[in-house]
This record gives structure tokens, sequence and C-alpha cells, in this order.
């Protein structure tokens, strides 16, 4: 039985694959131009960028739009930490992570009238918080806070980690959903990521005694660089003696 031939693109993947792991193209290192590629394996520039994306697909290699391809930096995992309790944003499992903060006013589109349970074109204050490790992108967070109670000055950074027990008013229930899916194109072109790399999906919705949602919280996790710990305590109920 004949073994089918390798295609072009994947034989130039397995190459740069093995120079990448010999240490000839060390990580944050940019790839020669996606024209000195091509000509070097002798194929088309969207042969040679067929092949560049089997590496993106695989986190070997990132493409940044005006500069080039870079050896990917191994990126530091952080832990979402949820589960029984007042749920801490983020964690990390060495050095804190660079973190930016934009704060925008909204109307809320329609697909957050339902998450926050308010009526359309509600305004709300909009928190995006983006996660750094070096120059490159982690993670993402949105989250959504009715206007009335949104705080008077923006947050500092350094608040994403903040407890949501020391928000005012403090929420009396959280609710978190987690999902595995693909990023929209948005996502991935912010993050740097190929389309094919799953992503960790969170949203997490606080509600004060009243049931009014006071927080809504949407987080898009890379599924290469972030994990989700969840952890439930059981008090063992001791019958009392005869």
């Amino acid at each position: 039985m004949t073994r089918p031939v390798p295609s072009r693109r994947h034989t130039i993947a397995d190459d740069l694959r093995h120079q990448i792991s010999a240490g000839h193209f060390n990580p944050g290192e940019r790839l020669p131009s996606e024209t000195r590629l091509a000509t070097h394996y002798a194929v088309s520039t969207a042969t040679l960028r067929s092949a560049l994306a089997l590496l993106q697909g695989e986190g070997l290699v990132e493409k940044i739009h005006g500069s080039g391809n870079f050896v990917r930096r191994t990126l530091r995992k952080i832990t979402y930490i949820g589960g029984a309790g007042v749920p801490t944003a983020w964690t990390a499992f060495s050095a804190p992570l660079h973190i930016t903060a934009r704060t925008t006013s909204i109307e809320a589109p329609s697909h957050l009238t339902t998450l926050l349970n308010v009526p359309p074109l509600t305004h709300l204050t909009e928190i995006l918080f983006t996660t750094h490790e070096g120059k490159t992108p982690h993670s993402l967070a949105y989250t959504y806070v009715p206007h009335d109670l949104a705080p008077a000055t923006p947050p500092l950074p350094e608040q994403m980690g903040v407890s949501l027990a020391d928000r005012r008013p403090p929420p009396s229930e959280v609710r978190e959903r987690v999902s595995a899916r693909l990023p929209t194109h948005e996502e991935a072109t912010v993050l740097r990521i190929s389309s094919s790399l799953a992503v960790l999906s969170l949203i997490r919705v606080a509600t004060d005694a009243t049931g009014r949602v006071v927080e809504a919280a949407l987080l898009v996790l890379p599924g290469d660089r972030a994990d989700a710990l969840f952890t439930t305590r059981v008090t063992e109920e001791r019958s009392p003696k005869a």
C-alpha cells in the first residue's frame, strides 16, 4: 500500500517546525519575509501562507499584521477562580500580567438587554480589560454595569481582580457559565490567535438581593493559556447524639 505524498504546505510546515524546535529560530524572533520564504521553498506566496497557517494554528507562530511572522513565545498560564463563594476575576501562576482598561458609555444592544434584563437602549458602562504579556495580548474581559451603578471614576487596571464583595451594592448571587468555542474574527485579531484555536468563553452575572443585575462580565480566555477552577466546599452534617 502506497503512502500519500505530503503536500507542499505540510512539507514546508514540517521543515519550519523542525527549525523552530532545533533553535534555529528563537521565541520572539521574526521569521524571514513571506516573499523570501516562498522563494526559498520555490512555491507561491499562497502556498507559503497556507503552511504558516498550520503553524499559527498550532500556536508555534503568530502573525502580527504590518510586522511579519514571529516564533511565538510560551505564554503564562492563568486560572479563572470561580465556584462557591465570591469569585475573584483572575489569578496568575507567576508574576501578574500587564492590564489595560478602557471605559465606554454604550446603549445596550439586544444580546446585553437579555443578559442584564434591562430594556433596549439602556445606558451601560462598558469596561474592556485587556491583559498583555510583554507586547503580546493574553486575554480579554468585557464588564458591563448599569450606568447608575457605575463608579464615578474609571477603575484602575489592578481593580480587575477586586472581589465582587467589595462592590456597592454587593451581589447576593453570582452565576457563571463556561463554554468552549472558536473565537470571533475580532477576538482572533485582537488576541493574535488562530481562528481555529478554541477559547474558553465565560459569562458571569451578579445580581443583588432584589434580583437586579449589578454586573455582567464576558471573558475570553484562549485555550492554550488559561483554565478555570471551581471549588465547592461541602459541610458534613452530623446527627445529634442520642
